[in-house]
């Protein structure tokens, strides 16, 4: 086949190609910017807080001896964070293992009576009266022993209390006592918190909550937006504040959740229905510095131009403006930049 007749074949076959041809005459994939479902939102304020924040309190008298942590640190699970003065517990401990060496003397004394009388009083050898006199010795020996052991369980969880543990690891947010200070049960030492269980805490108009409780989905926005972190779980208080008349909402984030505070200012977006919304392929997305844009295809040229992107969906960003639907955009924004900038070069070099 010569070559006039090969290339008169080629523009007969992409004259009657079906579709836009732009794929074909661009080194770069397109797409079309489609009308496309997606979730409807509210955006509201939120503030950050700990799932686990609490105050550890004194639990036996003593003179605090030993601190271990101060505010800002950082404290594994069961690390010691406080130490009680123990000389009274101790003292009380081994009264009672005392007192428990001679219960155990005193039960085995009447064991073995019991055992001896109860022998004969088979034989038929001594009365039933005797019978019952050693049966009652011996069940008080043993309530005794019981009440001994009781009493040395006490006293060793008595001086346990001396020691206090951190009950989850988290950062000391407070601490309540100085050294050398007496205290008594109930008088709080340490407040902490944990950084692994985070939730954000919103309050929601009234005219939002029922359909925010129908879909019962939210993300967090953090540092500006550009952070997403979506809800695991949502919690609604049954009633309203009677003076603003809105509902409170927890919204439960993934464990372990990094860059957020207990006290730092977020937005919550809650999902409140659905809407159709201008989207493209989020890889067609270029950011330059501050500003997004997409690589716009209008007949044969390629051009860069400025979009405000909305909320990324799965494989699609929404498009709020800079962009009309049916439009065709780059796939390949690296591609698309370098072809663009190789057609500008050969314009001024003609």
């Amino acid at each position: 086949m010569s070559a006039p007749t090969r290339s008169l074949l080629f523009w007969v076959l992409l004259a009657t190609a079906p579709g836009p041809i732009v794929a074909a005459e661009f080194p770069f994939p397109v797409a079309e910017a489609t009308m496309q479902t997606m979730p409807s939102e509210q955006v509201l304020d939120g503030v950050i807080e700990a799932v686990n924040q609490s105050t550890v309190s004194a639990q036996t008298a003593g003179r605090v001896e030993d601190i271990m942590v101060d505010v800002n640190d950082f404290v594994p699970q069961g690390a010691p964070i406080i130490r009680l003065r123990n000389i009274e517990q101790r003292a009380g401990l081994d009264q009672a293992q005392a007192n428990l060496r001679e219960a155990q003397a005193r039960f085995f004394e009447a064991q073995a009576e019991y055992n001896r009388i109860r022998g004969v009083y088979l034989k038929q050898m001594v009365s039933k009266a005797q019978m019952d006199a050693v049966t009652a010795a011996f069940d008080a020996a043993k309530a005794r022993l019981e009440a001994a052991q009781a009493g040395v369980a006490q006293a060793k969880e008595s001086l346990g209390y001396t020691a206090i543990n951190a009950p989850y690891g988290g950062i000391v947010l407070q601490r309540h006592v100085q050294l050398g200070e007496t205290v008594q049960p109930g008088k709080p030492l340490m407040t902490g918190f944990s950084l692994d269980e985070l939730r954000a805490v919103a309050d929601v108009p009234q005219r939002l909550i029922v359909p925010v409780r129908q879909h019962k989905q939210a993300r967090v926005l953090a540092q500006n937006g550009r952070t997403e972190i979506a809800a695991e779980k949502l919690t609604f208080f049954p009633y309203a504040d009677p003076q603003s008349n809105v509902f409170k909402v927890r919204v439960d984030l993934p464990k372990k959740t990094p860059d957020l505070y207990p006290g730092m200012f977020v937005k919550v977006a809650f999902r409140v229905g659905e809407d159709n919304r201008l989207v493209v392929p989020r890889q067609a997305l270029v950011q330059r510095g501050e500003v997004s844009g997409v690589y716009v295809i209008e007949d044969t040229k390629v051009s860069l131009r400025q979009v405000r992107p909305g909320r990324t969906e799965g494989a699609v960003t929404e498009v709020l403006a800079g962009l009309e639907p049916g439009e065709q955009v780059a796939l390949d924004p690296i591609k698309a930049g370098i072809y663009l900038k190789e057609r500008q070069q050969q314009t001024a070099e003609k």
